[in-house]
């Protein structure tokens, strides 16, 4: 059967994630402008990268490659369209982290932000471990909600088969996850959400 993902709308998904009861791409896109400037590198790997918020935190003065993996190829359409202006910095890439880790170049910093809920700490430890980055950069959504982890709105049943990929987050686990494979935790910071969720940046260091 095909990955969920493969099949939500991207229409749906970002008017879902800007909603002001949510709020998640707005916070998302400040999130991601420190995560794209706080660290000495020029080459970056977004992992799950939708319709590409935040790309236009990207500096090609300091970026010479930026990578955009995605399962879902519409998606990359979309991305290779709306940021025309990174044209020869961004490259996207068409992959399946939970099957084909093994086709990921290297690049020295990766950025996972809601995605290791969707592919599980081991397809995650894999794929880092394939790119070899000098420094990971992890957004979570923490959900004080234990019965319904995607809010409610117009657009619920857009993702109502997630539920079969989904992997409830725990910062202490991702961490011991991390450390398996050689990283320690760097940051820490949280962002707290209308719907009393929260986001919860993770950054961590090859060691």
């Amino acid at each position: 059967m095909n990955n969920p993902w493969k099949e939500i709308d991207l229409a749906d998904y970002e008017n879902h994630m800007k909603l002001d009861n949510v709020m998640q791409l707005q916070t998302m896109n400040s999130m991601m402008k420190k995560q794209f400037g706080d660290y000495p590198v020029s080459t970056a790997m977004v992992l799950g990268i939708a319709g590409g918020n935040g790309l236009e935190h990207v500096s090609p003065d300091k970026y010479e490659t930026v990578f955009g993996v995605d399962i879902n190829e519409d998606y990359l359409r979309v991305v290779s369209e709306r940021y025309k202006d990174l044209a020869g910095v961004l490259k996207c890439l068409c992959i399946d982290l939970t099957k084909d880790a093994d086709k990921l170049p290297h690049a020295e910093l990766v950025i996972a932000n809601l995605l290791i809920e969707y592919i599980g700490y081991e397809a995650f430890e894999k794929a880092v471990a394939k790119i070899g980055p000098k420094y990971v950069s992890c957004v979570i959504q923490i959900n004080t909600d234990e019965k319904q982890w995607v809010s409610d709105s117009p657009y619920l049943h857009a993702f109502d088969r997630l539920d079969e990929v989904h992997h409830q987050m725990e910062e202490n686990a991702l961490t011991d996850a991390m450390k398996e494979i050689g990283y320690s935790l760097v940051l820490h910071a949280c962002e707290t959400l209308p719907n009393g969720k929260a986001l919860v940046r993770l950054d961590y260091q090859k060691v």
